[in-house]
């Protein structure tokens, strides 16, 4: 008689309990919360993905969901990202170079972590905290085994979130082939792999969307594409360019495609007075930036043409596989940093809309794992109208027409503000995405995606 692995009965009890607690939640919870029961059990299942769209919201901790949403759709409505079936929490540390826990992680370390399930020091990419060796990624997985890749950010494409992804690097600083004074045995010169604007073309995943631009107008140094741009090296390489959204809606599947929306990062959707020392007075946030050139695609609109890429491809293909695509929402944290309140939110709701563009994709494509989150905790505070912090603060007036006061202390005003340690929220539906429920760890996502597309 067969006996089942002391393995096999702990994965049947967490799946069990898993059920119990998703159609608890599901027929429990208010309007605007979980689609349906349905959803949450069918998101509980097991089973194989033919896609996975991984959505990161750069520095998006509970503080910055809530902010958002009492903003944008009011403290009883629900925005897209909070409709999931399925929802836990992950811890964000990085480490150090012996493996010791460093509490509060930059993107670079935390973005590794989950792109190869192990974790590093800050400020490196996808290579071991100790001796600085590569560690495969999941885009290098999924291209191994036959599936389309993509990523899309609102960052530059060299940006860390996106690196870790198609990258390998000592300092998330070398980004351009000008930029690897920190990265010396990376260099082409030494052997190494290049700059992460080279390793990202290099690599030919099927869609690149961001920022960045002077990163790959930067002329290689050494190697087979010496004298030319990145850009060009990208060309030679078979990519479509392009750097509007007339390009965006023209491109079509069949060659990979690099799209550079912005030289450096993409310029914010909203605007607004930033947090002040005293605070500011109430404030509605501006929606229309007018650095924001009309010819600028929307993070939405990109994440969709990305889909449509990567699944006409694989179509054309007659592929079994499907797609891996990653969507970052990266100012939500640059605007943290900058105490701007506005810009924060935003871009929050801009992220918010991709992720509805994501669940749209799934509802028709069952079969595809959806999983948001973000990288790390950050700095704003939801804070009583009449406190007075210590540090910068602002005062808005939502959509509900009510004033809510939002802090930033996390640094001294004027500095930078910091992220933080806490723990953030991880949603999921699809199959495996039961794996997001409770309290994980950050490089158990690698696990959950690396499991729902079967990479080997």
């Amino acid at each position: 008689m067969h006996r089942p692995s002391r393995r096999h009965l702990a994965m049947a009890t967490a799946l069990a309990a898993a059920t119990a607690t998703a159609a608890a939640v599901a027929v429990t919870t208010t309007a605007g919360a979980s689609d349906s029961k349905e959803q949450a059990q069918s998101a509980i299942q097991g089973g194989k993905a033919k896609n996975v769209i991984l959505l990161i919201g750069d520095g998006m901790g509970d503080s910055e969901i809530t902010l958002a949403r009492d903003y944008t759709v009011g403290a009883n409505g629900r925005l897209n990202m909070d409709k999931f079936p399925l929802t836990g929490s992950y811890t964000t540390y990085a480490v150090h170079a012996d493996g010791t826990p460093d509490y509060v992680t930059d993107s670079a370390a935390s973005g590794s972590g989950w792109a190869t399930g192990v974790k590093t020091v800050n400020g490196r990419i996808s290579k071991t905290p100790g001796t600085d060796k590569a560690v495969p990624t999941l885009l290098e997985l999924a291209q191994k085994n036959g599936y389309a890749t993509g990523s899309v950010t609102t960052a530059e494409l060299t940006d860390a979130t996106p690196a870790v992804l198609a990258a390998h690097a000592t300092d998330r600083s070398c980004q351009g082939p000008a930029d690897m004074a920190k990265c010396p045995s990376d260099t082409i010169a030494q052997g190494g792999p290049g700059s992460i604007a080279e390793q990202s073309v290099n690599h030919k995943a099927d869609v690149l969307f961001g920022g960045g631009k002077q990163r790959f107008d930067q002329k290689v140094t050494d190697g087979p594409y010496k004298g030319l741009t990145v850009t060009e090296q990208a060309k030679k390489l078979g990519y479509q360019v392009i750097t509007d959204h007339a390009g965006l809606k023209n491109v079509k599947a069949g060659k990979p495609v690099l799209g550079l929306f912005a030289s450096g990062n993409v310029p914010t959707e909203w605007t607004g007075k930033p947090a002040a020392t005293g605070g500011t007075d109430p404030q509605r946030c501006v929606t229309s930036n007018p650095n924001r050139p009309s010819t600028t695609p929307s993070l939405a609109d990109s994440a969709a043409k990305a889909i449509e890429l990567l699944a006409s491809k694989q179509q054309q293909k007659h592929s079994k596989q499907g797609f891996f695509l990653q969507i970052e929402g990266a100012s939500i944290d640059k605007q943290d940093h900058a105490a701007d309140p506005c810009g924060q939110i935003g871009e929050t709701a801009a992220f918010d809309r991709a992720v509805k563009v994501a669940r749209a994709y799934a509802a028709e494509h069952p079969d595809t794992l959806v999983v948001t989150t973000a990288d790390h905790g950050h700095t704003s505070q939801i804070v009583p109208l009449e406190a007075a912090p210590p540090g910068m603060s602002s005062t808005l007036v939502t959509n509900e027409g009510q004033q809510l006061k939002v802090n930033y202390s996390t640094n001294t005003p004027g500095q930078s503000q910091e992220h933080t340690g806490t723990q953030v929220r991880i949603a999921g539906q699809g199959p495996q995405a039961y794996r997001v429920l409770g309290i994980t760890n950050q490089t158990d996502l690698f696990t959950t995606i690396r499991e729902a597309l079967r990479l080997r």
